[in-house]
């Protein structure tokens, strides 16, 4: 997985040690209904859209240009769907990361879904009835994306998306 400039120039000051990183994440919808996920080349598994801000840019805009850059489909965001931190990773190279996801709720709006960088092994809509095996956490994003209303979910205390 690619790492951005900014990031890589604090890894260079602080090393593996935690890092509490503001992210996206993209559950998009196309004209039919259908959701776009892609297959992360990282674990091989399903997952919806995600990315990490850039300095200076605002939560929908990084969820529009991660949709783009990974799948080739332009997008809008709607609303966001719901605010948590997520549990702490350690990445191979020994990495951590704790991540503040903003999701959002998109509607495509052109482009044709493909493998658009090294990030995705595959591409793919998937009607609500026949998704591949997503983890608990996709699958309460997109119950929540799925709902009527503009609220947001937001954790309070623990984390209950992980």
């Amino acid at each position: 997985m690619p790492i951005s400039p900014y990031i890589k120039s604090i890894r260079a000051e602080l090393g593996n040690r935690l890092l509490l990183l503001p992210g996206v994440t993209a559950i998009v919808f196309d004209d039919l209904g259908r959701l776009l996920l892609a297959r992360r080349s990282d674990n091989g598994k399903w997952a919806p859209i995600a990315g990490v801000m850039d300095p200076g840019e605002q939560p929908a805009e990084t969820a529009v240009r991660e949709v783009f850059e990974e799948t080739a489909v332009h997008a809008v965001a709607e609303r966001v769907i719901s605010v948590f931190t997520q549990q702490p990773n350690t990445y191979p190279n020994g990495d951590q990361c704790e991540f503040v996801d903003i999701a959002f709720r998109c509607r495509a709006i052109g482009g044709e879904a493909r493998v658009n960088d090294d990030e995705s092994l595959e591409v793919g809509w998937f009607t609500l009835d026949a998704l591949p095996p997503i983890d608990e956490r996709t699958r309460r994003r997109i119950e929540l994306a799925v709902l009527p209303g503009e609220a947001a979910w937001f954790a309070t205390g623990q984390p209950v998306l992980g």
